[in-house]
């Protein structure tokens, strides 16, 4: 019965988003290289969220938002109004790009 229950819990907390987009990083947008070729580079981020819980793979959608999430949030640091993509996503980290696409 233990088992079952944190298996439940576990699972429960794999649904879960535990980053929040803050204010600032409302006004930062997620775009492709191409998309940014006439933009300021900032400099780059690396971010990091919980890929596993007790073992557990939790939802490759909600990682990559969670990271997209926190690489906004840390634009806001550098005056970023955009973040791209350095690479795929490796353990749950990920780098992004920071740039300023508005003048």
């Amino acid at each position: 019965m233990k088992k079952i229950i944190l298996l439940l819990f576990a699972l429960t907390l794999l649904a879960c988003t535990w980053v929040e987009l803050s204010p600032e990083g409302k006004k930062v947008v997620v775009l492709d290289a191409p998309e940014v070729k006439n933009c300021d580079f900032l400099g780059t981020t690396t971010v990091s969220v919980k890929a596993d819980v007790a073992r557990i793979k939790r939802n490759e959608k909600k990682v990559k938002l969670e990271l997209e999430t926190l690489a906004r949030n840390e634009a806001v640091k550098l005056q970023g109004d955009a973040v791209v993509p350095a690479g795929d996503i490796f353990g749950g980290t990920q780098v992004f790009r920071i740039y300023r696409c508005r003048k």
